[in-house]
Formats: C-alpha cells, sequence, structure tokens
C-alpha cells in the first residue's frame, strides 16, 4: 500500500496556485504587481499555450494578460469555477469570464503543468461558445 502522507506531501496546492494565477496575473490591471505574482507563481522560463499562440516567458504572459485586460474593459475578469483539482504535477482549473455582474462571455479551463510547486506550462482551453 503507497505511503500517501509521503505521496500528497509532494504534491502543490493547485486550487491555490491556479486561483492564484486568475486572480493576481489574469486579474491584475497594475503592471508591477502582475510581474511581481508571475516571479513568485510562474517558474523563470515558463510556457503559455493558447489556442492560436504559444507565449513563452514571464514577460510574454504578463503582456497578454495586460492586453485582454485592456481589450475588454475595466470591469471583465476571470473567476474560478469550482475548485482546481491535480495530482502528479498536472492541475486543471475551469474558469468564467465577463464584466462583473455582466453576463458570462466565455468559459474554460486552464491546464497547469507544476515544477518545484510553481506553473512550468499553461494550456488554455476554451469552451465553443453557447449557442
Amino acid at each position: 500500500m503507497p505511503d500517501t502522507e509521503t505521496s500528497t506531501a509532494a504534491e502543490p496546492d493547485y486550487d491555490r496556485l491556479l486561483r492564484a494565477n486568475l486572480d493576481r496575473v489574469f486579474n491584475e490591471r497594475d503592471a508591477g504587481k502582475r510581474a511581481a505574482a508571475l516571479d513568485e507563481l510562474f517558474v523563470d522560463e515558463p510556457v503559455m499555450y493558447e489556442p492560436n499562440d504559444v507565449v513563452r516567458g514571464r514577460a510574454a504572459i504578463a503582456d497578454v494578460a495586460g492586453k485582454l485586460l485592456e481589450q475588454f474593459g475595466p470591469t471583465f475578469r476571470f473567476s474560478p469555477a469550482g475548485v482546481a483539482v491535480g495530482h502528479h504535477g498536472l492541475g486543471t482549473l475551469r474558469w468564467e469570464a465577463g464584466p462583473d455582474g455582466g453576463p458570462v462571455a466565455v468559459t474554460g479551463t486552464d491546464v497547469a503543468e507544476m515544477v518545484g510547486g510553481r506553473i512550468a506550462r499553461l494550456w488554455v482551453l476554451l469552451n465553443p461558445p453557447s449557442t
């Protein structure tokens, strides 16, 4: 029988990391605070896979997050939809986004590979629009 205490001790806190990524990176409008969060939450050379692009490095990820917030307006935000789950270094968090108090504009899932308790690779999976 596996030693569950040892097995879980090495696992990162998927929910904390993935929620912090939404809140402190993708919802943060202050570029300095966003950069500090990326330094804390991501490895030195992270890669983010978007549907139409591959983004390499903390600065490039920060730039993508800032441009998204500018594009969609001052009340646009990402919100977790449930609790992140994961094991063996791979975590997922469902999310939704739209204006505060407004309709949900987009939903998706972040899938992250964790290395040393930080995000190394992040896949942004968008759900197709509802019809």
